[in-house]
């Protein structure tokens, strides 16, 4: 069987406090892209999970995602047999996209329906929050209101259609560097709640006077290739221009897909090192 992993970017990203088991009280507004990974599954008489991909950047061993949630869900439910999982890599790694996360995802899907293990979803979300905070959001995918560690998660109207440029410098960024540097008492807060009014609106002007991401305010002073990429985008007419998680990836929210064309051609002029990606917004109920 084949399912597709959807990219996903935070609209809006806001930190309310740290927690004592050393996760953060999160609100953020989540949107999947129509960029995507396969996953193909199948049944092997072997026991085991065997894992393959076109791509060189990702683990295939027990590192990796994939591997964690396919372990979790056939050892929960005595899954004797074993599975062959490959995957077709179209999400940058390490980017602030939630690829691996939507990976895991996939990944219990296509477990919970190669062996009829009549799983639900909010069952399937228990497990994934398991795995990792954003698997459950991965899970569900369209225009959701995360709070929590990310696993508490609201259906919010679909975020309106637009062009949205993807643009990843080489940079790499720790998570749990950003979430150990970042101030919560110095930072200026996204309206979280302005930016579901704009969505309810169908308004990406009034979506994107109120986005923002907290964390900015740590990966950017280390990283200002991704300020300087915020810069260009927003010249070249995009709506909205925010990093995606802790980074690096910045996307661009474009009205026209002509800005987002020129957008691209600027940022492949001036950072020549940049992985970039045009898609759109995807949401899976319409």
């Amino acid at each position: 069987m084949k399912i597709n992993a959807y990219a996903k970017i935070n609209i809006g990203l806001d930190v309310l406090s740290r927690r004592s088991d050393g996760y953060h009280e999160v609100r953020m507004v989540m949107q999947t892209l129509g960029l995507h990974d396969e996953i193909t599954a199948e049944k092997c008489d072997e026991s085991g999970i065997f894992i393959s991909s076109d791509s060189g950047k990702v683990p295939l061993g027990e590192d990796n995602l994939i591997y964690k949630a396919a372990a979790l869900i056939m050892k929960e439910y005595s899954v004797s047999r074993g599975v062959k999982i490959g995957l077709t890599k179209n999400i940058p790694v390490a980017a602030g996209l939630a690829g691996g996360s939507t990976d895991a995802a996939a990944t219990l899907r296509a477990v919970n329906s190669l062996y009829g293990l009549g799983l639900s979803d909010d069952r399937l979300c228990e497990l994934g929050v398991r795995i990792g905070a954003d698997v459950p959001y991965c899970l569900t995918g369209g225009t959701v209101l995360c709070e929590g560690i990310g696993e508490k998660m609201t259906k919010l109207d679909p975020h309106p259609s637009c062009t949205v440029l993807l643009a990843k410098p080489p940079e790499g960024v720790s998570t749990a560097y950003v979430y150990k540097h970042l101030e919560l008492d110095k930072v200026s807060h996204p309206d979280i709640d302005a930016i579901i009014d704009g969505i309810k609106a169908n308004s990406i002007s009034d979506i994107a006077s109120h986005t923002g991401n907290v964390l900015e305010s740590v990966t950017i002073p280390e990283h200002p290739v991704i300020g300087r990429i915020k810069d260009i985008m927003k010249n070249k007419g995009a709506k909205a221009s925010l990093m995606s998680g802790s980074g690096p990836t910045v996307f661009g929210l474009f009205e026209s897909e002509d800005d987002a064309k020129t957008a691209f051609g600027e940022l492949k002029r001036s950072q020549t090192d940049l992985e970039l990606i045009i898609t759109d917004i995807y949401n899976p109920d319409r």
